[in-house]
Order: C-alpha cells, then sequence, then structure tokens
C-alpha cells in the first residue's frame, strides 16, 4: 500500500491521536494539529520528519487555511483530510445560552467546514483526496443533557452527505466517522452549561446511565480507520463500535412507524399539485 499523507485536526489527545499514531506507525506522515503545538511533541519527538506539527484554532478561518496550505506545500499532497476536532457541552437544550451554543458550533460545525473549504481546492487541484469527518452515533440517535451537541453532530452528517454529492465529480472521497462512547479523554474537554433546578432530577437520572454505559478500546478503532482509508470505495458512513447499530436500526425503525401513520395527514397537506411552467 502506497504512502499516505494525513492532515488530522486535533491529534494532541483521544482518537485524533490514536489515528494519526497508528498512520505514523505504518509508515504514513502526517500533519497533526493542535491549539497548541507542544502538546505534540510526544508525537514529534517518536517520530521524527514523518510528523508536521501544525498550531490550529479550527474557529480562525485564516489559521486553518494557513495550516493546510503549509502541510500540502510540506509533504507535496494531502491524501487524507480528517477533521476531528470538536468538544461537548453538558446541558440541556434550555440551560445553554447563546454564547455556549455559537462557541460550540464555531469549533465543532465551523470549523469543521472552515478545515473543509481550505482544503478542497487543492485536492480539486490533484483530482484525489478522501475527506473524513469525524461525527458520532449521537448524531443518528441524540440523547438528552447533549442536545446541542448532538445538534452539531446532525449538522456534520447533513454537512458531509452533501459535500459527498459536490465532490464526486472531481474524484474526492467523503466518509463520516461515528463513533459510539469510548473510553478516551473526551470528557476532559467538555463544558457545561448553567444549570436550572428544575431538571436536577433527570439530571441525575441521566449522569447515573453514563456512568454505567460500556465504553469500547479507543485503541481498537484504529485498524478500522485505515482500513477505511486504503478503501478503493470508502463508504460515505462508518459507525465504530458494536453498540450503536441496534440503537439506529430501533431508531429507524421508530421514525419510519410514526411517518406511515401520519401519512394520510402528511399526503392531504400536499394540495393540488401545480405545473410549474403554468405559472411562470
Amino acid at each position: 500500500m502506497a504512502e499516505k499523507i494525513w492532515f488530522i485536526t486535533g491529534a494532541s489527545r483521544g482518537l485524533g491521536r490514536i489515528w494519526a499514531e497508528a498512520a505514523l506507525q505504518r509508515g504514513d506522515r502526517v500533519a497533526a494539529t493542535a491549539r497548541k503545538v507542544a502538546d505534540l511533541a510526544a508525537l514529534t519527538e517518536r517520530y521524527g520528519d514523518a510528523v508536521l506539527p501544525l498550531a490550529l484554532d479550527v474557529t480562525d478561518a485564516g489559521q486553518a487555511e494557513q495550516a493546510v496550505g503549509q502541510a500540502h506545500a510540506h509533504f507535496g499532497r494531502l491524501d487524507v483530510v480528517l477533521n476531528n476536532a470538536g468538544y461537548t457541552l453538558v446541558g440541556m437544550v434550555e440551560e445553554a445560552s447563546d454564547a455556549d451554543v455559537h462557541a460550540l458550533f464555531d469549533t465543532n460545525v465551523y470549523g469543521m467546514h472552515r478545515v473543509i473549504r481550505a482544503a478542497l481546492p487543492l485536492l480539486r487541484r490533484q483530482g484525489s483526496g478522501h475527506l473524513i469527518g469525524v461525527s458520532s452515533n449521537l448524531g443518528i440517535v441524540p440523547r438528552p443533557l447533549i442536545g446541542l451537541y448532538c445538534a452539531t453532530k446532525a449538522a456534520t452528517e447533513s454537512l458531509h452527505e452533501s459535500l459527498a454529492a459536490e465532490v464526486k465529480p472531481f474524484g474526492l472521497k467523503v466518509t463520516l466517522i461515528e463513533p459510539g462512547a469510548y473510553a478516551t479523554e473526551f470528557g476532559a474537554s467538555r463544558k457545561e452549561a448553567t444549570a436550572l433546578d428544575a431538571y436536577a432530577g433527570l439530571r441525575q437520572q441521566l449522569f447515573g446511565g453514563l456512568v454505567n454505559e460500556k465504553r469500547g478500546d479507543p485503541q481498537a478503532t484504529a485498524q478500522a480507520v485505515l482500513q477505511l482509508v486504503d478503501a478503493e470505495t470508502p463508504p460515505l458512513r462508518l459507525i465504530l463500535g458494536s453498540e450503536s447499530l441496534p440503537e439506529v436500526r430501533a431508531t429507524y425503525a421508530g421514525r419510519l412507524a410514526v411517518w406511515e401513520e401520519w401519512v394520510a395527514v402528511s399526503n392531504a397537506a400536499q394540495g393540488e399539485q401545480k405545473n410549474p411552467a403554468a405559472l411562470s
């Protein structure tokens, strides 16, 4: 398998770090980004020139463009652009302030878009490249207490599905990685909205469920991601972990059942069909 050049955001810890190391261990080269370059020191010490450490705050459009451009110029191409940077906001929908929501979307959604926008002109000129966005099973099956985080992942899902159709004519590939729950340091970067007493009972109940939730081994995801980037025709969506797909099946079955139950109302809302030509 030919060597690949990766650009990874949020590579200082968690899944981003694990995937960067997996790529480097097999002989690929990686432009690894983090808010602080110092957080990437262990990677550069171990893998030397195979790593290009870059400072990148994805909320800064200029920095995103500079980092992607620098990585492309340094290595001569980019084969995999993996958007992994993000964090979670813990709080009920009502509890999240405008500032909380804006900051969350600025990193998780707008930041991802900034990197994509910076990379696309370069990948189009190459005529190749694989854009990977890290979503979550929560983008498909949302939960209470982290509703705004779920909303950013639902946005990630739609963004990449549209993107895949838009860039296919240029020979570019797009995949959404949808991890379930893993025992990473992801929670270390979480932020919490100001709690309201009205939700105290529900909050306690939900936190109790989270404590007892099964969590996968994050190291086990590395081989799956390597298989993904090596695939000739990678899927648009890849779930990581064994717990998510049964939930997804049940969720979609429930949605379809409700839509079917209300189909008469839905069809009646169509009204009399009009010929668009007759309206001009």
